[in-house]
Parts: structure tokens; C-alpha cells; sequence
């Protein structure tokens, strides 16, 4: 489901350090079903050239390279004309001798005196391992280890589990580690979560300051934000779903939709204060009454609408499903809270307000009139 990549200049530094770490992922308890593209088994034979010798019996190095290609490279050698066609003559040993590489010791190369070196005389083999492909990322070999998480976890435990054990096993410079597709997404949105948040928070706050000509009332209402974030959270640990990138979206959106429940009170609060000259007790307490039947009926309209989502109905509803849950959760907790919360937030701000313009008020020094 996860994938994480080293990548490196080298490709014998990819294949010495991801089996490594791929070992030391399948020792953490938050990963599960940890596996990797890297396939190393394939078999090679090295020929080292006895340079002496072959000196000794005139055999250069390119004669033994042209004797190994005739043998095993399918070397065009002749081609042959016919009166509708051509066909190319291909030299190579039998497919039988292609099979095994003890077929090298019955090699022979020709010395400088005609006589008939076998290939064992100059060079000696050796078997080793050889990669059967070399996966790349972008120009560079990559090798992807992939994983699934245990139950109980989340992406999260899985990001700083992953980061701890490539930490601690001193991985040299030149080889990178990153994370790809829905982990990668998930670091880049924790990573710009906050950001954007904030930014969310500064419009609302400048577009709420214009509407009402007030530095204080946008404080009031964004106070119901921090009960929907709770609700959204808590409804995530009651459904045992992680926070994921999706959930993120879910409480998002609940910033919009929640913030709607206090601005029906504060305009009506304001409305109240200016047109019929309450004082602000009087004025908040008729608003929550008069305002109750509309901010519940936008509440079940939106709690209701996300039902399907967090009951994960249809074609790919399990994705969907962290989506109604945020909702669902943030507006419960939030229509609970915000109709004794907004209140008393916004009696306190006034309040602080007015001791401001009082303070402001003795602080300036009043000018006296200029004399004549």
C-alpha cells in the first residue's frame, strides 16, 4: 500500500544498503508485508584474464572478447543473396552449450602459433549474483521497498518509524531515501497542513472584519472552530480510523460549515443591539432562542448529507469514509457547544472592548482650545 525509495548515484550502493534496511523494516512491529523490487538472484560469470599467459602464448585480449562474442553474442558473419530475399548468416554455439557455464572450459582459443588454447588456461571464472533488472527514478537506479501497516497504526507511526531506523543505521551521503505515492502525499500534507490552515483562519478573520467593521466579532465566531476540530478528532478514535489525508479534508470543511452557526448569532446579537438598542446580555440571549430552529435545521441538513460517506456506502466508500466521520463528529460536538460557548465568548470580548475604548478614552489627553 506504501512504498519508500532509496536512490543513488551508484548502483552497487543501492544494492548493498536497501537489503539492509529492508531487513531492518521487517523487525518493526508498525510495518507488515515488507517487501522489495530489488532482484538480486540472478547468476553471472566473471572472466578474469590471465594477462601473463595469454602474453606468453600470443592471445590478446581483444582475441578472447571476439571469441566469447562468436560464441555467445550472435555475430553476423555472412549474409546470403536469394532471388526474391537476403538472409543473414548468425554464428553462436548450439542452444545445448548456452545452458550451463562449465561450457567455457570447452572454449578454445587460437595462439599465435595455431595451436588451440583452451579458454581455462588464460582466464579463470567466477560465479556471482547479478541484478535480473535495475529499476530507476528519473536517471538515477532506485530500489522501492514497499509496506503495509499493522493494525493500530497509522501512516504517521509508519513515517517515524521508517525515519528512525534509516537514521540509525548510518546511511552514507550519496544515498537518498523519500517516500512515494500515498505516504509521499501524506508527508507533503502534513508538512503543508498548517500553513494552510492558518492561511484559511487570516481569510475568514479579514473577510469576518470587513462584514461587521469590527476587529473583535470574527474572533467570536471562529471560538467555534476549536469544539468542531475536537468532535472531528474524537469521532475518528471512537470509529478506530486514522487521520488521513482525506480526514485532513473533512476538517477543512468543517471550518466553513461550522463557522455559519455563530454567524447566525452574532449578526442577529448586532442587528439586535443597533436597530432596537438592547444592551448585549439581552441581545445574545434572543438570538440564541430565535436562531436555535435555523442553525439546527442547517446542522441535520449537513450531518445528514455526510451519512453515507461515514457509513462507507457505494463504490469505493472506504476512502470516503475518514470524510463523513470528520463531519459527522465536528458538527455533533460543535452544535452541542456552540450554542453556551458563542455567548459567553462573545459577552467576554465586548466587555474587553469596551474596557479598551475606556482605557483608550483616559490615555489620550484632551486638547485644550488654542488661545486667541
Amino acid at each position: 500500500a506504501y512504498q519508500y525509495t532509496l536512490v543513488s548515484d551508484e548502483l552497487n550502493e543501492v544494492r548493498t544498503w536497501a537489503p539492509k534496511l529492508l531487513a531492518a523494516l521487517r523487525k518493526i512491529p508498525v510495518l507488515v508485508d515488507v517487501n522489495s523490487d530489488q532482484q538480486d538472484n540472478g547468476h553471472q560469470v566473471a572472466l578474469t584474464y590471465d594477462r601473463e599467459t595469454a602474453t606468453r602464448l600470443g592471445i590478446s585480449p581483444a582475441l578472447l572478447d571476439g571469441t566469447l562474442y562468436n560464441a555467445f553474442g550472435q555475430a553476423q558473419v555472412s549474409t546470403m543473396f536469394r532471388s526474391r530475399n537476403q538472409y543473414h548468416v548468425i554464428m553462436e554455439v548450439a542452444p545445448e552449450y548456452r545452458q550451463d557455464p562449465a561450457v567455457l572450459q570447452d572454449l578454445y582459443v587460437k595462439a599465435a602459433s595455431g595451436a588451440m588454447v583452451p579458454l581455462g588456461a588464460v582466464a579463470h571464472f567466477d560465479l556471482s549474483t547479478a541484478p535480473l533488472k535495475v529499476n530507476h527514478q528519473g536517471s538515477f537506479p532506485a530500489a522501492t521497498i514497499s509496506f503495509a501497516l499493522a493494525p493500530g497504526f497509522s501512516l504517521g507511526d509508519a513515517v517515524k518509524a521508517i525515519d528512525e531506523a534509516k537514521a540509525g543505521m548510518g546511511f552514507p551521503a550519496t544515498i537518498r531515501g523519500s517516500f512515494q505515492g500515498t505516504a509521499k502525499a501524506f508527508q507533503e500534507s502534513m508538512r503543508n497542513e498548517p500553513w494552510l490552515i492558518v492561511a484559511a483562519l487570516a481569510t475568514l478573520y479579514i473577510v469576518l472584519g470587513i462584514l461587521y467593521e469590527s476587529f473583535v466579532h470574527p474572533i467570536t465566531i471562529l471560538s467555534t472552530l476549536p469544539s468542531a476540530g475536537v468532535g472531528a478528532v474524537g469521532a475518528l478514535l471512537l470509529a478506530h480510523t486514522d487521520l488521513s489525508l482525506i480526514a485532513m479534508i473533512g476538517i477543512i470543511l468543517l471550518i466553513g460549515i461550522v463557522k455559519k452557526n455563530a454567524i447566525m448569532m452574532i449578526d442577529f446579537a448586532l442587528a439586535t443591539e443597533r436597530q432596537n438598542g438592547k444592551s448585549p446580555d439581552e441581545a445574545i440571549r434572543e438570538a440564541c432562542l430565535l436562531r436555535f430552529r435555523p442553525i439546527l435545521m442547517t446542522t441535520m441538513a449537513a450531518l445528514l448529507g455526510a451519512l453515507p460517506l461515514a457509513l462507507g456506502l457505494g463504490n469505493g466508500g472506504e476512502l470516503r469514509r475518514p470524510l463523513g466521520i470528520t463531519i459527522i463528529g465536528g458538527l455533533i460536538v460543535s452544535q452541542v457547544l456552540t450554542l453556551y460557548t458563542t455567548p459567553v465568548v462573545y459577552l467576554t470580548l465586548d466587555r474587553l472592548r469596551l474596557r479598551w475604548v475606556a482605557w483608550r478614552a483616559r490615555a489620550t489627553p484632551s486638547l485644550s482650545p488654542e488661545s486667541p
